[in-house]
């Protein structure tokens, strides 16, 4: 049975106002998507005069159905129950955006699904709409039951098609909120790790010029002032002084240089990406182990990303080297429009379980999702690991 369009002239003008008045009331009184929901399985239990109401809401990725709102006692189930777009009445509602009416044998009716926690035998007659409005589609599923015999009829479906309608737009709001929440959420904890990244920078290096290059300079100070006051009167004891000085000088710069490299690959300045990779991995073949550089940069690579691209290829090929006893390392990376990908695959010993801190992924890890990529990793004991790391390009390049 197919509810028509006009479902206000099938119910009546004076319930399509209240029913209107009820759903404004939910909509305005539920941003959150499972109180929403809770509000709609009220509204349609009271308006239809059923014993139970379910409102399945389509998951994220339009895959699935997950049960959002239920009358009491299975609001104990929210959250709880998932199907598959085409599993059990529901799924074949969503799935057809057609809906069912089924008065009596249900389980005989090959799209019904069984499910205990909600209670299926209790109830004989049933109903299931779509939730669905133009131009955000479908939304999700509405079922109502009823534990005696029930004939759902025209105006009976327009009423609950009516409901389906009026909170399809809402879900979709609902949805988006939530999402947009969660994101925040998400960013709030990508700037609290890059804080926490960039303090640990700073100490890294506040430790190396303190204990390096300060230390050089101190010791190269005492070493000059002794060859001045000496000069005249122990020429050989300050030529000494002054030589000691030099390497102290020359230590010094040294020092420096590392710490400036820490902050930023120098050979990305000198000889760009692609050759600053080939030459990373020419250094990082050690013990015997043959790695392999493969390079498609079909596209510019912006500042930042480059300098995350040889970071992270640089610490995964001292994880092959450091953990792997691997005996040939790959490193793939590609640039093409909207991505780089990074790729270190090693044919060493695995790992088993959860990675320890040593192996260096939490820093690759937190270089990705601070430029909104993500990282994957494939192991097994004795097979070897491939690290896979996607990084998103701005727009344009």
């Amino acid at each position: 049975m197919t509810a028509p369009d006009d479902w206000v002239g099938r119910v009546g003008a004076e319930t399509a106002r209240e029913l209107l008045l009820g759903t404004i009331d939910a909509v305005a009184a539920a941003p959150a998507l499972d109180e929403l929901a809770r509000r709609v399985a009220d509204l349609v239990t009271r308006s239809l005069l059923v014993d139970v109401c379910f409102v399945h809401v389509l998951d994220d990725d339009g895959r699935g159905l997950t049960l959002m709102g239920a009358t009491p006692p299975f609001d104990a189930q929210v959250g709880k129950v998932r199907l598959c777009l085409d599993e059990g009445v529901s799924g074949w509602v969503a799935a057809r955006r057609q809906p069912v009416v089924i008065a009596e044998g249900k389980l005989d009716d090959p799209r019904y699904c069984y499910i205990p926690a909600l209670g299926g035998l209790e109830f004989v007659s049933m109903a299931s709409v779509p939730m669905s409005c133009r131009p955000t589609g479908l939304a999700g599923v509405v079922n109502v039951h009823t534990r005696l015999r029930r004939d759902f009829d025209d105006r009976d479906m327009a009423l609950l098609t009516g409901i389906g309608q009026l909170v399809a737009g809402a879900v979709h709001a609902a949805r988006l909120n939530r999402q947009l929440l969660t994101r925040a959420a998400e960013h709030e904890g990508l700037l609290e790790r890059f804080v926490a990244f960039q303090e640990q920078e700073r100490r890294r290096i506040a430790a190396e010029v303190h204990d390096g290059v300060t230390q050089a300079v101190v010791s190269l100070s005492f070493h000059l002032a002794a060859a001045a006051e000496a000069i005249e009167e122990d020429p050989p004891f300050a030529a000494e002084q002054v030589a000691t000085a030099r390497h102290l000088a020359e230590l010094a710069v040294a020092e420096a240089r590392a710490a400036v490299a820490g902050l930023r690959p120098p050979m990305l300045d000198d000889l760009g990406l692609a050759d600053a990779l080939q030459s990373l991995a020419s250094t990082s073949a050690a013990d015997g182990t043959e790695v392999t550089c493969d390079l498609s940069l079909e596209v510019p690579v912006p500042d930042h990303v480059a300098v995350a691209t040889y970071r992270i290829a640089q610490e995964a090929l001292q994880n092959a080297a450091k953990h792997a006893r691997a005996s040939a390392v790959l490193l793939q990376v590609t640039a093409s429009p909207g991505e780089v990908g990074v790729r270190v695959r090693d044919d060493g010993v695995g790992i088993a379980g959860e990675p320890n801190p040593g192996f260096g992924l939490d820093g690759i890890r937190e270089r990705a999702e601070l430029l909104g990529g993500a990282l994957t990793v494939a192991s097994h004991p004795g097979r070897g690991t491939d690290i896979l790391v996607h990084l998103p390009l701005p727009p344009g390049r």
